[in-house]
């Protein structure tokens, strides 16, 4: 497999702790979104990106610098794959919303940004991170459906790592 850095921003842990089960099972570095820079994009082929999803919709603070951070190193010829976190109980018409906003920029940067689940498998009322039936990445609800969170994964990193 190619370079692949996991980049998580998280404000409760869970982001987090999905990133670091993510970056064990690709073999892959883990590191926080603020400690992101244009160094560690450029050397990385493949970049897995998660945030948690906050307010209306909306990625975990930290990914607003983060952004800046890839469309200034540019993604053009790098792989991104997304990963989120959210409560499809109590935010269950903005599930996962943030991959939405993280996926607009990474394709604005020129990333090629791999195929997400399939969305029919999860109870939610609406998502715009959700196109044609699946979501823009992994989509994982630790609050309600943790026991889900295993199986999730697995399958997801199985689907994405060819592409690696």
């Amino acid at each position: 497999m190619k370079k692949t850095v996991v980049v998580f921003g998280s404000s409760t842990g869970m982001c987090e702790a999905v990133a670091q089960t993510i970056g064990e099972k690709l073999g892959a570095e883990v590191i926080n979104v603020s400690d992101l820079d244009e160094a560690k994009v450029q050397e990385a082929e493949n970049l897995i990106l998660g945030t948690s999803t906050w307010g209306a919709g909306e990625m975990q603070d930290d990914w607003y610098d983060g952004v800046k951070v890839l469309k200034s190193a540019g993604l053009a010829g790098k792989t991104v794959a997304l990963f989120g976190v959210g409560d499809s109980e109590s935010y269950s018409d903005t599930f996962c919303g943030g991959l939405k906003e993280l996926y607009d920029a990474c394709v604005e940067a020129g990333a090629k940004v791999l195929e997400g689940v399939d969305a029919s498998t999860y109870t939610y009322d609406d998502s715009e991170a959700v196109v044609d039936g699946k979501f823009l990445g992994l989509a994982l609800d630790e609050t309600n459906e943790e026991d889900k969170t295993p199986e999730r994964i697995d399958a997801w990193v199985a689907q994405i790592t060819p592409s690696l």
